[in-house]
């Protein structure tokens, strides 16, 4: 299976391990599973470190290397039909990286790993508790 890891969860999974409850730690530790953590997550991690609102354990480019490779994350990018099913999803959120994150599960199939229940609304198949 694929699991899409959303930026909350990559930044738990790397500074604030005990966050992560079992069932979203196990689909993550599963061997099988290829984990995969989008390019939109990287650009709003880089964004909100570069602006002071967000401490890492780490310089931000050490760090996201550092996860990427402590994870054996594969980098999703965001491609013409992410960006398209971003503009039919409702408006139940307005964070565009979230909007972007909805987008990107529902079409490449993939469960997101995430505490955000708004992406329930979305038809999001989501792991965590």
């Amino acid at each position: 299976m694929r699991l899409l890891l959303d930026s909350h969860t990559l930044i738990w999974a790397v500074d604030q391990l005990a966050q992560i409850p079992v069932a979203a730690m196990t689909a993550m530790a599963n061997i099988a599973n290829e984990r995969l953590v989008s390019m939109a997550s990287i650009w709003e991690i880089a964004i909100k470190y570069g602006r002071g609102r967000l401490p890492l354990s780490l310089p931000y480019r050490q760090w996201m290397d550092k996860a990427i490779s402590d994870l054996d994350l594969l980098v999703l990018p965001i491609s013409l039909e992410h960006a398209g099913q971003v503009t039919g999803l409702p408006w139940h959120h307005r964070d565009p990286f979230d909007r972007l994150l909805a987008a990107q599960s529902l079409v490449e199939g993939v469960p997101l790993v995430s505490a955000d229940a708004i992406f329930d609304q979305y038809g999001v198949n989501r792991i965590w508790k």
